[in-house]
């Protein structure tokens, strides 16, 4: 060995030596206390909220510089109904030396044990998990008013004053217990069992395990390594490559694709989703647990008061639609609906521009059926999101349908199409409805009716079917031979022109007026036609009236079908007892006999172009 090389080695590991000592030296000087007043004072600017350490303080040096400390708590927010939003039992957290000394936090590993979350939201939706400081002016920014343009803007103008994310490199969990609690709802938890994300070189594991309800569910991947994309996230492209499996009972959900961040802009995502066999329910439940921050949460129907429309006028959850950029792509060849028939060959891609989301070529089996789908949601984050959408299902029977709805209700038959192109604006149901334009139409085929369907389709059916056939109680299922509903919608008003057709085993039925979906005032004749000896050989056309609202419909006759007289006919059949009188039952006008069904059957591409 050259005298050089003798000195090159010699300095180095003198170096060396003076780091380690500088290091030892340091990390000495520090004490529990101190480090633990630090974390505390760090979390409190960067969350408003209180970090409390009740049990001991342990500090480690070496191999690495660490703190393991018993019984930690982070305070909830003031609006909450418990003191603590997390509890903890075990914590180490393992810490960078060197961003310590510049009074910066940064983890080579944290491991918790034993947590506790209570995760819960206000009348007004806001999340306990949002740690996003108040507006200083007082006044609060609406989403609502910013456009695609300005909010990127906004966004990458904001970036400086926000406080930089801490940066972990590993992260483990077990013994998990996250509690949510919607406002007014019921708590839904999860048991987290294991959660780990391991960080290497060039990429970071992730492995999950969890029990909700009564699923198991198990996620296990990998993309690039999070504590590099973090440091990086809006200072230099980032690119999150997404290689996952999700399983849920043994059936697992592959979720692969691409996150693409360019700084100062959203990130940009390519997904997809597909199974040859998965479950629905886990995810909506998951969906519950990671709403936004700005969900609103309803309390339970059975202590909610009845609104004074059919059509609720509160608003929708447009707030929890994502702000992004990017395309879903989702294709599962089966996915199971507890309780109902099964979707098959689901397939559909969900493209994210901002406000505006596009549904396009969805489409799905159900039993021997199919269904296609596009919809389409704009300014969903302003005050008038505007909705379009149009379809078309058939091959289904009306068994199959309500077999998927209600498994319960005993309905044979039936072959069912049915076709929509709508479009309007709005934040509620009530002013969709009342805004809206297209049209609507669903043709049904020979089958059985229970009673229970009847009495399940609500008061505006349950009124119709009472009013021209009060002795349907007697018996327990009515034939049906056919049924064509064709509804006409604009700007709200529903034109009837003789565009309901209903005929059964003992009568047929004709329905003409209007609806006005702005008050939901109801204006419709209802034209009987006596089969079966009903009515005794009397043709009913045109006596009876539907009116009131779609919340409270009325049955009450129809003057203008009347013919004074002082001869009662004695029928108890329009108004729970009303008396129609007649000079003669032979003079009442009969209409001509118009099969109802093909009167009130409108062409399938007058609604939904290109279909047979």
């Amino acid at each position: 060995m050259n005298k050089s090389l003798k000195l090159f080695l010699l300095f180095l590991a003198s170096i060396v030596a003076i780091a380690t000592l500088g290091i030892w030296y340091a990390a000495s000087s520090i004490n529990p206390a101190q480090l633990t007043q630090l974390l505390s004072s760090s979390v409190k600017e960067a969350t408003g909220r209180d970090l409390k350490i009740a049990g001991p303080v342990s500090l480690k040096l070496f191999p690495s510089l660490g703190i393991v400390a018993q019984k930690v708590s982070l305070s909830n927010a003031s609006w909450a109904n418990k003191t603590d939003m997390l509890t903890v039992k075990h914590v180490e957290l393992d810490i960078e030396l060197l961003p310590l000394l510049r009074k910066e936090i940064a983890f080579n590993a944290i491991n918790l044990n034993g947590v506790e979350a209570q995760l819960q939201t206000n009348k007004a939706g806001d999340g306990n998990w949002d740690f996003s400081p108040p507006v200083s002016s007082g006044v609060k920014v609406s989403n609502a008013t910013q456009s695609p343009s300005n909010s990127s803007v906004a966004a990458s103008s904001s970036t400086s004053d926000q406080v930089d994310p801490v940066r972990i490199k590993n992260f483990s969990i077990t013994d998990a217990h996250l509690s949510y609690e919607g406002f007014g709802a019921e708590p839904k938890s999860i048991l987290l069992s294991k959660l780990s994300l391991v960080g290497s070189s060039n990429k970071t594991e992730i492995v999950g395990q969890a029990q909700y309800a009564n699923y198991q569910l198990l996620i296990k991947g990998r993309t690039s390594n999070l504590h590099d994309a973090l440091d990086n996230w809006d200072l230099s492209p980032v690119k999150l490559p997404l290689d996952f499996d999700l399983t849920v009972n043994g059936k697992t959900l592959a979720i692969n694709g691409e996150i693409d961040k360019k700084p100062k802009s959203l990130p940009n995502f390519n997904i997809n989703l597909s199974s040859k066999a998965f479950e629905f329910a886990p995810l909506a439940g998951s969906a519950v647990l990671a709403g936004a921050s700005g969900a609103k949460s309803s309390p339970p129907p059975s202590s909610k008061p009845r609104g004074k429309f059919f059509f609720s006028d509160e608003a929708l959850p447009f707030d929890m639609l994502p702000y992004a950029s990017g395309k879903l792509a989702i294709n599962i060849q089966e996915l199971s609906i507890p309780g109902h028939v099964p979707l098959t060959d689901l397939k559909g891609i969900f493209v994210f521009n901002g406000p505006k989301i596009d549904v396009n070529d969805l489409s799905f089996g159900l039993g021997k059926g199919t269904a296609q789908v596009r919809a389409s949601l704009a300014e969903f984050q302003g005050p008038n999101p505007r909705i379009s959408m149009k379809g078309m299902a058939k091959g289904f029977t009306l068994e199959q349908l309500m077999d998927a709805v209600d498994a319960n209700t005993k309905v044979k038959g039936g072959d069912t199409e049915l076709a929509f192109n709508l479009r309007s604006t709005g934040i509620s149901m009530h002013q969709l409805a009342s805004r809206a334009n297209g049209a609507a139409q669903v043709s049904i085929g020979k089958g059985s009716l229970d009673s229970r369907f009847i009495d399940g389709g609500g008061d505006l059916l349950i009124t119709i079917v009472n009013a021209v056939n009060p002795m349907r109680k007697q018996t327990d299922q009515t034939l049906l031979e056919c049924a064509v509903v064709y509804l006409p919608v604009g700007n709200g008003q529903v034109t009837l022109n003789d565009s309901i057709g209903v005929v059964t085993d003992r009568l047929d039925m004709v329905l003409s007026g209007s609806v006005d979906l702005k008050t939901e005032a109801l204006n419709i004749k209802i034209d009987p036609r006596e089969k079966s000896g009903l009515t005794t050989g009397v043709n009913l056309a045109g006596l009876v009236k539907l009116q009131g609202t779609l919340l409270n419909p009325q049955a009450g006759v129809n003057k203008e079908g009347v013919v004074n007289s002082a001869i009662s006919i004695g029928l108890g059949i329009l108004t729970g007892g009303a008396t129609i009188l007649a000079e003669n039952a032979k003079s009442i006008a009969t209409k001509n006999a118009v099969q109802p069904c093909k009167a009130a059957l409108h062409s399938w591409s007058d609604i939904y172009p290109g279909a047979n």
